[in-house]
């Protein structure tokens, strides 16, 4: 299968990609500088220059796929405005390449993040959230997950807080990046809320899974460990940089705050018995002792 990769350079699309390869499908992924082509290329991939603000591009590279793995998202997250506009800036691209595949029974697999659910974890039959500061995202999910009835094989894959590889990576990196700066691994809230958590590598392989066989409509979780608890995460962190850990108010956290102090465990049973997707890669507390101090 030729597949069009868009984010095919950061810690899960740089996976994705190799996944991929190593299992006899070609690439042609979406580059926004020379140095993602040069990227891109060096993996084995051919590379399409452009941004996911260049809906054209998004159109081209889907029409010439056999499937589509949609995974860019903008850098920046320094406030809300900025998180707003990122969201909006994907749910047009995912809404271009969707409409692109409309009649054609191609896949499109998406990205999205495992829902909170008070008092246990969240499976793959809850719905995303629509509001709240992430809620546009769970909108343009559920608009592309309805093209299934107009010809498109859409799945999402919903990912964990933390997705990992070499102690680098989601809310657990992004905790990491604050102790470094602030010289103290702190954690919002009382520290006992949980966070579900994924290796890049795995992650890859459910994508791959996704792409080859999940029937139209669907939700997945990528999630290997069910909830860490942030205090273990934030000691974790502590020990590799050598710093005290100790909590801090969210609001030091920007705009992820407030979601970084939320309880959100989440299960994959179902993903697991339905798509045969076993985790192999280390847990993420394991992984955190690659941090560099």
């Amino acid at each position: 299968m030729r597949v069009f990769v868009t984010g095919g350079t950061g810690t899960i699309g740089s996976a994705v990609v190799a996944e991929l390869l190593a299992n006899g499908h070609t690439v042609l992924a979406l580059a926004r500088s020379d140095a993602s082509a040069q990227a891109l290329k060096a993996a084995g991939a051919e590379a399409l220059p452009g941004t996911i603000a260049a809906l054209d591009v998004l159109r081209a590279g889907a029409a010439q796929s056999d499937g589509v793995i949609s995974l860019a998202f903008g850098r920046d997250y320094a406030s809300p405005e900025a998180l707003a506009a990122s969201i909006t800036e994907e749910s047009a691209a995912m809404a271009a390449l969707g409409q692109e595949l409309i009649g054609t029974d191609r896949p499109i697999v998406t990205v999205s993040g495992t829902p909170w659910v008070p008092g246990r974890a969240s499976t793959e039959a809850d719905p995303a959230p629509t509001d709240g500061p992430v809620g546009g995202r769970g909108r343009s999910v559920n608009a592309l997950l309805e093209l299934a009835a107009r010809g498109v094989r859409a799945t999402a894959v919903r990912m964990p807080r933390t997705v990992h590889n070499n102690g680098e990576g989601g809310f657990a990196g992004l905790l990491t990046d604050h102790a470094r700066r602030t010289a103290v691994a702190g954690y919002p809230g009382d520290g006992t809320q949980r966070w579900p958590a994924v290796h890049a590598l795995d992650a890859a392989v459910l994508f791959r899974l996704a792409l080859e066989s999940a029937p139209a409509g669907t939700l997945w979780h990528a999630v290997a460990d069910e909830g860490d608890a942030v205090l273990d995460i934030a000691t974790a962190i502590g020990r590799q940089l050598g710093l005290p850990v100790q909590p801090v108010p969210q609001e030091n956290f920007g705009p992820f705050g407030v979601i970084f102090a939320m309880d959100q465990p989440a299960s994959s049973a179902h993903t697991r018995q339905a798509l045969n997707w076993r985790p192999t890669h280390p847990s993420l507390l394991d992984d955190l002792k690659n941090i560099q101090p």
